[in-house]
Formats: C-alpha cells, structure tokens, sequence
C-alpha cells in the first residue's frame, strides 16, 4: 500500500471515530463497483472519490475512501493477522499452490475459507461504516443487504480493454490478452465458488456502465449523480 492509501485509509477511520454514533454517521453510502479488467475500475474509483470528496464529505467530515489493493491490509489489521498472509488471499479461489495446500493442512496460515470469511466482515464492516467505495471481491454481494449501498459495475469492448491494459502495464497486445482473460477468469470464478454467484449477471448491479462507449469521467459523473 503506498504512503497516500496509508493515509487516506487512516484519515477515513479517525473521521469515523469522532462521528460515533451520531445521528450524521447512520446511513452514509457506500459504492460498491465489479469491473471487468480494463473496463477502468481504478480511474473510475479515483476520478467518482475526488467528486464526492469535493461536495458530500464537506456536509459530515468523513472523507471518501477507495478500498481496493489496500483493502487486504484492512483485513489483516481487523483480525490481527501477519503480513505474510497477504499472499495467501488472491482474488481467485482456485489459485492456491501445492505447497500452500499443504501448509494450510499443517495449520501454518488460516484455511482459505477462513480467509474469505475475514474479508467478507471486513467488508461488510465497511459498507455499513459508509463513505466507502468497495472495489471487487464479491464486495456487491456482501453488501447486497445494505440500504445505503449503490452497486455498479464496469464494462468495455475486449479490443480495448486489450489495449488499455498493454499501456497501462506496458505489454505487448498478445501479453495484455493473456492478463485480461486471466484476470477476468479469476474474477468470474472467486466469486462463483465463495459466493455462487454469476459476476456479469446485470440484476445484481443498480448500474452497468460500458466505458467503451462512455468517457472514464462521465462514467464517476453519472456515479456521482445517483449517489
């Protein structure tokens, strides 16, 4: 996690802090957002935070948050867990090697479902916290429940998605469509086993934005708009 997410994240929790539970605190929204890769989840997140940072946070002080790459830290902060077991909680159930098997067996880390299950009430936590935006990990159907909860998911053409993705990462085209489709893949299939549901099912999403046909920034305006 980078200095700025450090600090985001600690800034959003001390606002949260001081609110309590004041009336102000009840029923905060929170955006939950599913994204194909290379549709522009992270852009997206970034551009929707800074315009609701500039209007609805200045009403009740708490800042808004992306929780994404950083939202592991969260978790292992929560249930008081090493940083070594980050890298036993990919977005994608089915990714666990041989040996990580086996040390699961021994009892060296928590058991992949264990883990799964500290996310999902980190999450959830979270959600019900508001001024939050969830980026993936099933975080749509955590929050499923949640009356302040917005769900909204990204898609975009493959050509483009491709070819965001090898600039973004700087890849060849046949590099980029490789890491799309794995990604994708992983997705589709973490939240099909832990959840056993279909990730690009559109019922499950108050919105699904298609950002080959509309501007990242539209995309966080229309966003901001409905929230």
């Amino acid at each position: 996690m980078t200095n700025l997410s450090l600090n985001a994240c600690r800034s959003y929790l001390d606002a949260h802090t001081r609110m309590g539970a004041t009336e102000e605190h009840r029923d905060l929204p929170v955006v939950t957002m599913s994204r194909e890769a290379g549709a522009g989840g992270v852009t997206v997140a970034q551009l929707l935070a800074d315009l609701l940072n500039g209007s609805s946070s200045k009403r009740n002080g708490c800042p808004w948050t992306i929780f994404d790459r950083n939202l592991i830290e969260r978790v292992l902060a929560d249930h008081q867990l090493p940083k070594e077991i980050a890298r036993y909680m990919p977005e994608d159930a089915a990714a666990f090697s041989a040996g990580a098997a086996v040390e699961e067996l021994l009892g060296l880390h928590p058991s992949s479902w264990t883990l799964v299950q500290h996310t999902t009430d980190t999450i959830l936590h979270l959600a019900r916290m508001g001024n939050v935006i969830l980026v993936g990990r099933g975080s749509n159907i955590i929050a499923g429940q949640c009356r302040n909860a917005f769900h909204v998911r990204l898609v975009a053409p493959l050509e483009l998605r491709i070819q965001r993705m090898a600039e973004l990462n700087h890849l060849t085209q046949a590099e980029a469509a490789r890491l799309v489709r794995k990604t994708d893949l992983a997705r589709r299939r973490y939240v099909q086993i832990h959840f056993k549901a279909d990730i690009d099912d559109p019922l499950r999403y108050h919105a699904v934005f298609n950002t080959g046909l509309m501007s990242l920034e539209t995309v966080a305006k229309g966003i901001a708009n409905a929230i």
